[in-house]
């Protein structure tokens, strides 16, 4: 049903297909039948699926990564799809608009996305007022950045602002220095920017009370230099573990047309065409940390062997989202049936 669905959706513009289908999902979740309904048809409850990281017991390995409800607008209907846990942002301290629209791209030929958003938001303390109110019972990461205007030098204030913001009502951090759509962020995956970034914000994470797991999101661009550098800052800073991987900006491979991607210019490339590289970074951090630094994967998972294939390379959890847009509301469910089957 949904892939006839789908034919529809993808005749509409994306940004505002999704602000559409998610504002029509918020609206069924008010419904009680229709509630209890949804949790019926996606959600998987099984002890075997359950993984406990950092203290924390995940219902299932399957979370929505950030990008998909960066305001915590969803939150709660998002629960009744089944996800084990909820990445919301990126979230910067000021609200910003983003960039310019259209600024997200569909390339169905490829179950890819390219996206040059550049972390539209309203704000973290608008985000952790939503996240007071919610209503369901969901882990929630808090993935964090800077805002456009601020230089790369003054970036430490931003992050401290929206960790400070989000901390009593988010279950994780995400530090995202990473993205390609926010001129010159990814600087700050430069040894010295990072090292000092992580440092403060792990002091003031113990400051502020029990301490909340801090994760470093990184490109799938990085060479394996660049790898070993950020394994020996993560392992210097003592960050709980690594998100691999953002989107990359690598546009080789593809099936849809040179002049197509051409056109559609700059952006972030996610879905399919990044599963390979995601796997092998995930692969080369777990072998060269030997398993000392936990990660959460992102990046072509579409279905339970894509998922299987992250957890066999040394994540511990993973992430959806153009897979998300692709598979619809059923891959969670798939997902977890999945794992299952091959436990």
């Amino acid at each position: 049903m949904y892939t006839f669905l789908r034919k529809i959706l993808f005749r509409i513009n994306p940004e505002t297909v999704h602000h559409l289908v998610m504002s029509m999902m918020k609206i069924a979740y008010t419904i009680a039948p229709v509630r209890w309904l949804m949790r019926q048809m996606f959600v998987v409850k099984d002890k075997r699926l359950e993984k406990t990281l950092w203290g924390i017991t995940f219902p299932n390995p399957v979370g929505l990564a950030a990008g998909f409800d960066k305001d915590a607008h969803y939150t709660d209907a998002l629960a009744c799809l089944g996800f084990g846990f909820v990445e919301i942002g990126t979230v910067t301290p000021r609200p910003q608009p983003g960039n310019d629209k259209p600024r997200l791209f569909r390339l169905p030929k490829d179950k890819a996305l390219i996206n040059r958003m550049g972390f539209n938001n309203g704000g973290s303390k608008a985000a952790a007022e939503r996240l007071k109110r919610r209503k369901e019972i969901l882990i929630i990461g808090g993935n964090i950045g800077k805002n456009k205007i601020t230089a790369n030098e003054d970036a430490l204030s931003d992050y401290i602002a929206a960790f400070k913001d989000l901390y009593e009502v988010v279950d994780y951090f995400v530090v995202n220095v990473s993205s390609p759509n926010t001129p010159g962020l990814r600087e700050l995956q430069d040894k010295a920017p990072l090292m000092a970034i992580l440092n403060s914000l792990n002091h003031l994470n113990h400051k502020l009370g029990k301490p909340k797991p801090l994760l470093l999101k990184i490109a799938p661009d990085l060479s394996n230099a660049q790898l070993d550098d950020i394994i020996d800052i993560v392992q210097a800073t003592k960050i709980q573990g690594i998100v691999a991987t953002n989107t990359t900006i690598d546009r080789s491979g593809l099936i849809t047309s040179t002049q197509e991607v051409e056109t559609i210019g700059a952006g972030g490339l996610s879905g399919y065409p990044l599963r390979e590289r995601a796997t092998e970074v995930i692969h080369y951090i777990h072998q060269k940390s030997k398993g000392t630094i936990p990660i959460m994967a992102a990046g072509g998972i579409f279905t339970a062997a894509d998922a299987k294939e992250k957890l066999e390379a040394g994540a511990s959890l993973i992430q959806v989202y153009t897979g998300f847009i692709y598979e619809g509301p059923t891959i969670t469910k798939n997902i977890c049936k999945g794992l299952l089957n091959q436990s």
